[in-house]
């Protein structure tokens, strides 16, 4: 089968695909894999019997039920749900929102697709654009989301040690250069690899570059504020017109539902829905109708704030402590990321005698899904730099007992590469 350049691009390996074939086959097979590389978000009582409840609320109802299943909404999303939520956001934090600076986009991977390749790529007269990532390491489901290659430009982070075994990226900001040849700039708070969350003051420099050069500070919120807020340091919910804020319902505890919100100024949302009525026709309903009550109420900011936070910041405060005893603190091979945030331990073995993908393929033998955290560099130029391949992404949101008995099997693995090459 010939295929165009699209075709080739998006048929190749990806970390992305590669992620989600590997979640995919080892769910179906039902081996007793421990499922610790993908984000899939924990199951949690509270949240889903509240989902139940307004479920059931709509199937007793034939016009509700209709709107769900049986009525196109608008490319830019189903307008009830909307309203609500510019209403609620107004509401809290005063941000002047009309229903015309949000649209719904089925998933935020969808959105990142469709924002990346408006503003990074060619236009025209020889200019091609590229789309900033301030802070590297970023979420693997950016690297390949550009229609042309070479879309992004990354920045290696400063490093800076935070305890014996624990370190923070932050922003290098010497080493951010915006020209005319960026498009946009983007970064996700909390970072999904790492669990960083910048700091207000990072965010406010980086909209200060944004504004200065007149390009969108794209701002990836999935894991973050306003809602499902697994946030365990302090972060303001922040946005104006130079910000496109991308909110997503599946860390909330509905990844099925693809939802994903975007916040932006109008002619931002008016593209985004040209290209939605192109793509998809339209979006979804069914997670917008899911959570509109929970909007109107305010009850998503109680949630998220009193139930999501508190069950990933125990589950993180339990794997961190697993992993510190069965790593040893007397030994100088390992750090883990500050975990100020999302659902994942960022593993870091300095100086480790094999590559962070080869051990992944070994965890993998011993029944243990992780990801190798080269993935996650997209536009980092320096590929000679070691730390890339020292790295591993674990996921915290699954069952306690399985994580720990996850996290113990990396550490024996890891244990054993350095025995076997110190022998």
């Amino acid at each position: 089968m010939k295929l165009s350049a699209f075709g080739r691009k998006f048929t190749a390996d990806a970390g992305i695909t590669s992620l989600m074939d590997d979640l995919g086959n080892a769910l179906a097979s039902g081996d007793d894999m421990i499922m610790m590389g993908g984000g899939n978000p924990g199951h949690i009582p509270e949240i889903q019997q509240r989902v139940q409840e307004i479920l059931a609320d709509i199937c007793q109802t034939p016009a509700d039920m209709r709107r769900l299943v049986g009525i196109y909404d608008p490319p830019q999303g189903e307008k009830q749900f909307i309203a609500s939520l510019a209403d609620l956001l107004n509401r809290e934090y005063g941000w002047g929102l009309t229903p015309e600076n949000i649209a719904l986009t089925n998933g935020s991977q969808a959105a990142f697709f469709m924002l990346f390749n408006m503003f990074g790529g060619e236009y025209g007269d020889g200019l091609r654009k590229h789309i900033l990532l301030p802070l590297a390491p970023e979420y693997i489901g950016y690297a390949d989301a550009g229609i042309e290659p070479g879309l992004f430009h990354a920045v290696q982070p400063d490093i800076s040690f935070t305890d014996a075994h624990e370190f923070k990226y932050r922003v290098d900001f010497d080493a951010v250069e915006v020209t005319g040849e960026t498009g946009a700039i983007c970064v996700s708070r909390p970072t999904n690899p790492t669990g960083n969350v910048i700091t207000d003051e990072e965010l406010a420099r980086l909209e200060q570059l944004a504004r200065q050069h007149d390009v969108p500070l794209i701002v990836d919120g999935a894991y973050g504020t306003p809602f499902p807020s697994l946030l365990f340091v302090d972060a303001t919910p922040t946005w104006n017109e130079q910000i496109i804020l991308c909110l997503s319902l599946s860390k909330l505890g509905l990844p099925a539902a693809r939802t994903g919100i975007v916040i932006a100024a109008e002619p931002v949302i008016k593209a985004l829905s040209g290209i939605n009525a192109i793509m998809n026709l339209a979006t979804g309903s069914f997670g917008a109708m899911l959570a509109d009550p929970l909007v109107r109420s305010g009850e998503i900011l109680s949630l998220s704030r009193d139930v999501v936070c508190p069950f990933y910041k125990a589950k993180m405060e339990k794997a961190v402590a697993v992993f510190r005893e069965a790593m040893g603190e007397d030994s100088c091979h390992w750090y883990v990321h500050k975990p100020e945030g999302a659902m994942f331990l960022w593993l870091w073995f300095p100086d480790l005698p094999i590559s962070s993908l080869e051990l992944y393929q070994r965890l993998k033998a011993r029944g243990v899904l992780v990801v190798s955290g080269h993935y996650f560099f997209p536009g980092l130029p320096d590929e000679s730099w070691k730390h890339r391949h020292e790295c591993l992404r674990v996921t915290y949101s699954q069952d306690d007992d399985r994580v720990a008995e996850g996290l113990r099997i990396i550490a024996e693995e890891v244990r054993a590469v350095w025995a076997t090459h110190r022998g």
